[in-house]
Protein backbone atom coordinates (compact mmCIF):
# COMPACT_ATOMS: atom_id res chain seq x y z
CA UNK A 1 0.00 0.00 0.00
CA UNK A 2 1.32 3.44 -1.01
CA UNK A 3 0.14 6.53 0.86
CA UNK A 4 -0.14 9.89 -0.90
CA UNK A 5 -1.06 13.51 -0.29
CA UNK A 6 -2.77 14.98 -3.34
CA UNK A 7 -2.35 18.72 -4.00
CA UNK A 8 -4.11 20.51 -6.86
CA UNK A 9 -6.12 23.73 -6.96
CA UNK A 10 -8.45 22.36 -9.66
CA UNK A 11 -11.21 20.89 -7.49
CA UNK A 12 -12.73 18.68 -10.19
CA UNK A 13 -9.39 17.11 -11.14
CA UNK A 14 -8.27 16.68 -7.53
CA UNK A 15 -11.47 15.02 -6.36
CA UNK A 16 -11.56 12.80 -9.46
CA UNK A 17 -7.98 11.63 -8.87
CA UNK A 18 -8.65 11.11 -5.15
CA UNK A 19 -11.54 8.82 -6.08
CA UNK A 20 -9.92 7.04 -9.05
CA UNK A 21 -6.31 6.42 -7.97
CA UNK A 22 -7.25 4.00 -5.13
CA UNK A 23 -9.39 2.07 -7.63
CA UNK A 24 -6.42 1.66 -9.99
CA UNK A 25 -3.88 0.43 -7.45
CA UNK A 26 -2.93 -0.02 -3.79
CA UNK A 27 -3.11 3.68 -2.97
CA UNK A 28 -4.45 5.45 0.09
CA UNK A 29 -5.10 9.21 -0.12
CA UNK A 30 -4.19 10.59 3.31
CA UNK A 31 -5.16 14.19 2.54
CA UNK A 32 -6.05 16.61 -0.24
CA UNK A 33 -4.71 20.14 -0.56
CA UNK A 34 -6.03 23.01 -2.68
CA UNK A 35 -2.93 25.22 -2.56
CA UNK A 36 0.79 25.15 -1.83
CA UNK A 37 0.60 26.17 1.81
CA UNK A 38 -1.99 23.49 2.59
CA UNK A 39 0.16 20.96 0.71
CA UNK A 40 3.14 21.79 2.93
CA UNK A 41 1.09 21.44 6.12
CA UNK A 42 -0.60 18.19 4.99
CA UNK A 43 2.68 16.60 3.87
CA UNK A 44 4.50 17.42 7.09
CA UNK A 45 1.54 16.22 9.18
CA UNK A 46 0.74 12.97 7.31
CA UNK A 47 4.24 12.05 6.01
CA UNK A 48 3.03 10.29 2.83
CA UNK A 49 5.11 7.87 0.78
CA UNK A 50 4.57 10.11 -2.26
CA UNK A 51 3.45 13.73 -2.56
CA UNK A 52 1.45 14.22 -5.78
CA UNK A 53 1.46 17.96 -6.42
CA UNK A 54 0.37 20.33 -9.16
CA UNK A 55 3.06 22.65 -10.48
CA UNK A 56 0.88 25.76 -10.78
CA UNK A 57 -1.17 26.71 -7.74
CA UNK A 58 -2.22 30.01 -6.13
CA UNK A 59 -0.04 31.50 -3.41
CA UNK A 60 2.89 29.15 -2.87
CA UNK A 61 3.25 27.21 -6.14
CA UNK A 62 4.29 23.58 -6.48
CA UNK A 63 8.00 24.36 -6.61
CA UNK A 64 7.81 26.67 -3.60
CA UNK A 65 5.93 24.03 -1.63
CA UNK A 66 8.42 21.30 -2.53
CA UNK A 67 11.34 23.55 -1.55
CA UNK A 68 9.85 24.10 1.91
CA UNK A 69 8.89 20.44 2.37
CA UNK A 70 12.43 19.34 1.37
CA UNK A 71 13.91 21.42 4.17
CA UNK A 72 11.86 19.48 6.74
CA UNK A 73 11.73 16.12 4.92
CA UNK A 74 14.76 15.84 2.60
CA UNK A 75 13.76 12.34 1.44
CA UNK A 76 10.13 13.11 0.56
CA UNK A 77 9.26 11.48 -2.78
CA UNK A 78 7.50 13.93 -5.12
CA UNK A 79 5.46 13.42 -8.28
CA UNK A 80 4.74 16.69 -10.06
CA UNK A 81 1.67 17.07 -12.26
CA UNK A 82 2.21 19.57 -15.04
CA UNK A 83 0.32 21.01 -17.95
CA UNK A 84 3.14 23.24 -19.20
CA UNK A 85 6.57 21.61 -19.15
CA UNK A 86 8.68 24.76 -19.21
CA UNK A 87 12.41 23.97 -19.45
CA UNK A 88 13.43 26.41 -16.72
CA UNK A 89 10.79 25.10 -14.35
CA UNK A 90 11.77 21.49 -15.00
CA UNK A 91 15.43 22.30 -14.35
CA UNK A 92 14.51 23.95 -11.08
CA UNK A 93 12.30 21.00 -10.06
CA UNK A 94 15.09 18.52 -10.81
CA UNK A 95 17.49 20.58 -8.70
CA UNK A 96 14.96 20.34 -5.86
CA UNK A 97 15.07 16.55 -6.25
CA UNK A 98 11.59 15.99 -7.72
CA UNK A 99 11.59 12.32 -8.81
CA UNK A 100 8.66 12.27 -11.25
CA UNK A 101 6.80 14.37 -13.80
CA UNK A 102 3.47 13.39 -15.33
CA UNK A 103 1.21 15.30 -17.69
CA UNK A 104 -2.08 16.36 -16.10
CA UNK A 105 -3.85 14.87 -19.12
CA UNK A 106 -2.62 11.35 -18.22
CA UNK A 107 -5.02 8.50 -17.46
CA UNK A 108 -5.43 7.69 -13.74
CA UNK A 109 -4.03 4.19 -14.38
CA UNK A 110 -0.81 5.74 -15.72
CA UNK A 111 -0.48 8.11 -12.76
CA UNK A 112 -1.01 5.14 -10.42
CA UNK A 113 1.77 3.14 -12.09
CA UNK A 114 4.15 6.12 -11.89
CA UNK A 115 3.38 6.54 -8.17
CA UNK A 116 4.28 2.86 -7.70
CA UNK A 117 7.50 3.34 -9.70
CA UNK A 118 8.57 6.31 -7.56
CA UNK A 119 7.74 4.42 -4.38
CA UNK A 120 10.30 1.78 -5.34
CA UNK A 121 13.00 4.47 -5.51
CA UNK A 122 13.06 4.97 -9.27
CA UNK A 123 12.41 8.11 -11.33
CA UNK A 124 9.88 8.82 -14.07
CA UNK A 125 9.47 11.66 -16.57
CA UNK A 126 6.69 11.37 -19.13
CA UNK A 127 8.10 11.37 -22.69
CA UNK A 128 5.95 14.35 -23.72
CA UNK A 129 7.17 16.31 -20.69
CA UNK A 130 10.84 15.48 -21.31
CA UNK A 131 10.53 16.31 -25.02
CA UNK A 132 9.28 19.79 -24.19
CA UNK A 133 12.04 20.22 -21.62
CA UNK A 134 14.75 19.28 -24.09
CA UNK A 135 13.63 22.02 -26.48
CA UNK A 136 15.31 24.72 -24.46
CA UNK A 137 15.81 27.87 -26.53
CA UNK A 138 16.40 30.13 -23.55
CA UNK A 139 19.59 32.20 -24.00
CA UNK A 140 19.53 33.47 -20.41
CA UNK A 141 21.72 32.10 -17.63
CA UNK A 142 20.22 30.84 -14.37
CA UNK A 143 21.36 34.00 -12.57
CA UNK A 144 19.84 36.26 -15.25
CA UNK A 145 16.59 34.33 -14.86
CA UNK A 146 16.80 34.75 -11.08
CA UNK A 147 17.03 38.54 -11.28
CA UNK A 148 14.23 38.71 -13.87
CA UNK A 149 12.03 36.56 -11.63
CA UNK A 150 12.59 39.01 -8.76
CA UNK A 151 11.99 41.95 -11.12
CA UNK A 152 8.70 40.41 -12.18
CA UNK A 153 7.71 40.26 -8.51
CA UNK A 154 8.15 44.03 -8.29
CA UNK A 155 11.44 44.26 -6.39
CA UNK A 156 13.90 47.12 -6.89
CA UNK A 157 17.55 46.57 -7.81
CA UNK A 158 18.53 47.13 -4.17
CA UNK A 159 15.90 44.63 -3.00
CA UNK A 160 16.99 42.05 -5.59
CA UNK A 161 20.63 42.45 -4.54
CA UNK A 162 19.67 41.88 -0.91
CA UNK A 163 17.38 38.91 -1.64
CA UNK A 164 19.91 37.15 -3.90
CA UNK A 165 22.99 38.14 -1.83
CA UNK A 166 24.57 39.98 -4.77
CA UNK A 167 26.12 43.43 -5.23
CA UNK A 168 23.79 45.98 -6.83
CA UNK A 169 26.27 46.42 -9.69
CA UNK A 170 26.19 42.67 -10.35
CA UNK A 171 22.38 42.74 -10.45
CA UNK A 172 22.49 45.63 -12.93
CA UNK A 173 24.94 43.66 -15.12
CA UNK A 174 22.64 40.62 -15.13
CA UNK A 175 19.65 42.81 -15.99
CA UNK A 176 21.59 44.56 -18.74
CA UNK A 177 22.63 41.21 -20.23
CA UNK A 178 19.05 39.96 -20.05
CA UNK A 179 17.74 43.10 -21.79
CA UNK A 180 20.33 42.70 -24.56
CA UNK A 181 19.50 39.02 -25.10
CA UNK A 182 15.75 39.68 -25.15
CA UNK A 183 16.18 42.89 -27.18
CA UNK A 184 14.07 44.86 -24.73
CA UNK A 185 14.50 48.37 -23.30
CA UNK A 186 13.59 47.93 -19.64
CA UNK A 187 14.10 45.21 -17.06
CA UNK A 188 10.33 44.89 -16.69
CA UNK A 189 9.99 44.32 -20.44
CA UNK A 190 12.74 41.69 -20.25
CA UNK A 191 10.94 39.92 -17.39
CA UNK A 192 7.67 40.01 -19.34
CA UNK A 193 9.41 38.67 -22.45
CA UNK A 194 10.97 35.82 -20.48
CA UNK A 195 7.61 34.92 -18.95
CA UNK A 196 5.83 35.00 -22.31
CA UNK A 197 8.45 32.60 -23.67
CA UNK A 198 8.02 30.24 -20.69
CA UNK A 199 11.58 30.76 -19.49
CA UNK A 200 10.54 31.75 -15.97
Amino acid sequence: MTTIVLADDEVLLRTALAALLPLEGDITVLAEAQDGQTAIEATLRHRPDVLVIDLEMPGVDGLGAVAQIRRARPDQVVLMLTRHARPGVLRKALKLGVQGFVSKSSEPAHITSVIATLHTGRRWIDPEVSALAVIDDCPLTDRELDVLRETGSGYSVADIASRLHLAQGTVRNYLSNAMQKTQTHTRHDAARYAREHDWL
